[in-house]
């Protein structure tokens, strides 16, 4: 048997079997090519009368379940917080010992994790009906009235939807949340310099456009 794999619990039957049947544990051993193991497994039988291994406590973890939920309350509403700045709130709400390695194993068991997030500019139903509806607006223009709108190579656009930072901390399912976008920028609008008329029908009609800067 592959060594540091987990014994079946049909091999543990039988050697306790072949125990009880009067055979040596050295015997036993040999017939099923384990060392130690065989003399624990009777050990464990003859202590508590039973052949199933009662799970470890091992070492208690610092943060409870109440703490894992208030950790991710926090981590759900400071989306863009690194995992050191989380660490540092950590440390002084539940004045613990926190380290950063530990505060991240307790991000992923509140089934949260770092992801980039995204440029895409979030875009509601609304706002993808409005579009239409000024493009088909526009549709009923004289070649005189389209005249009359500058069409310039220098125009900027800003989406001002989400945050700076590149980074979130969110489940898998929440890729699409609005609040974890990442804020997307064409060019700066202050740098925008239209000179002329511009854009004066279109205006009425296109949303969004109240972010250009004359």
């Amino acid at each position: 048997m592959v060594r540091g794999s987990p014994i079946p619990l049909l091999l543990h039957r039988k050697i306790v079997q072949q125990y009880q049947n009067g055979v040596t544990q050295r015997n036993i051993a040999k017939t099923f090519k384990l060392s130690s193991t065989v003399h624990d497994i009777i050990k464990r039988f003859r202590e508590s009368g039973t052949i199933a291994v009662h799970k470890g406590q091992g070492r208690k973890t610092l943060l409870d379940a109440r703490d894992l939920r208030a950790l991710k309350r926090h981590c759900t509403s400071n989306r863009n917080a690194t995992v050191k700045e989380i660490t540092e709130w950590a440390q002084e709400y539940f004045q613990k010992a926190l380290s950063v390695n530990t505060i991240h194993c307790a991000i992923r068991r509140c089934q949260l994790k770092l992801y980039s997030a995204k440029r895409k500019p979030f875009l509601s139903k609304l706002h993808k009906l409005r579009r239409l509806h000024w493009a088909r607006g526009l549709l009923k223009w004289n070649v005189a009235k389209q005249k009359t709108v500058l069409w310039s190579d220098e125009s900027r656009f800003e989406f001002l939807y989400g945050t700076l930072e590149r980074h979130v901390i969110r489940t898998r399912k929440d890729k699409d949340n609005p609040s974890c976008y990442q804020r997307s920028v064409q060019k700066p609008a202050s740098l925008m310099s239209l000179q002329g008329q511009t854009l004066s029908k279109a205006a009425e009609y296109g949303p969004g456009f109240e972010n250009l800067a004359e």
